[in-house]
């Protein structure tokens, strides 16, 4: 571990008590393992190992089908979890986002769901899906390990299960998800709650719908399909989620595709400037 991230980690540790450690061995492999990881600031990566190493001390993990869940694991998915959270103060304050469950369940792959619809004259339809991921409402997060370790890839697609159903949480506390969580007083310079949620859909809405005629062009027409996962097309809250997925992970191809939505998560997720 580099002296200088010892000792950022050390001052940062130290305004917050009492911490729990994570092995300075297994954080920086974890870093390394992600290249939206590796390309932080050292001090902010201070902070993620800080976040990170509280966000371990009031969760609890559990494998599925046999799945054995390794300290390494577990810290690769907590430092991802905690990445929407780095510039939002006080870490123990920033993870009463993440207050409404305790449970991540860990499956080794994809995880197939059994969904019950009703169609228009009431009748009832059992189908399966199959899931990389899912967050429930004030229940436990559910990811697939292979999906989550399969990083140098997903990096470059934009893709990244964690924060996509971390960020569902976010989109859950102020109830159902709907692509617009609750946002901060003064959010984007709003004088009231009124202009700032106004301000939010303001960008959202049309790039929402852009999006969505992108996606509906290339599974009918045979046009090129869009950059971002075609998922979020689907609804407000999956596209919320998608695009936050590309935001964190691909900050660079996500600011060429959807330049209008920058600003706004930038302020949202306080970014600092510069």
């Amino acid at each position: 571990m580099p002296p200088l991230l010892n000792r950022l980690w050390r001052r940062v540790r130290a305004t917050v008590a009492p911490v729990p450690d994570i092995s300075a061995t297994l954080w920086l492999q974890t870093v390394q393992r992600y290249p939206f990881l590796a390309a932080l600031s050292l001090h902010d990566q201070a902070k993620l190992r800080v976040l990170s190493a509280l966000f371990l001390h009031h969760k609890e993990f559990h494998g599925a089908h046999g799945l054995t869940v390794t300290d390494a694991m577990a810290i690769d998915i907590a430092a991802q979890a905690c990445l929407p959270l780095l510039h939002w103060g006080d870490p123990a304050q920033a993870l009463d986002w993440y207050d409404d469950f305790v449970g991540i369940v860990l499956h080794p792959g994809e995880a197939v769901a059994r969904r019950q619809t009703m169609d228009e004259a009431g009748v009832v339809h059992e189908h399966t899906q199959v899931l990389l991921g899912e967050a429930m409402e004030r229940g436990p997060i559910m990811l697939s390990w292979q999906h989550v370790s399969n990083a140098t890839e997903n990096t470059a697609r934009g893709h990244n299960v964690v924060v996509h159903e971390f960020v569902h949480k976010l989109d859950m506390k102020n109830g159902q998800p709907n692509g617009c969580p609750p946002l901060p007083a003064g959010f984007m310079g709003a004088r009231t709650g009124r202009a700032a949620y106004e301000a939010w859909w303001a960008a959202w809405e049309p790039a929402y719908e852009q999006f969505r005629e992108r996606v509906i062009m290339a599974e009918r027409f045979g046009a090129e399909g869009p950059w971002l996962d075609a998922y979020g097309a689907t609804s407000q809250s999956e596209f919320f989620a998608v695009a936050c997925e590309a935001y964190f992970v691909n900050r660079e191809r996500f600011s060429q595709e959807f330049p209008g939505l920058m600003p706004v998560l930038d302020a949202f997720f306080q970014r600092p400037v510069g």
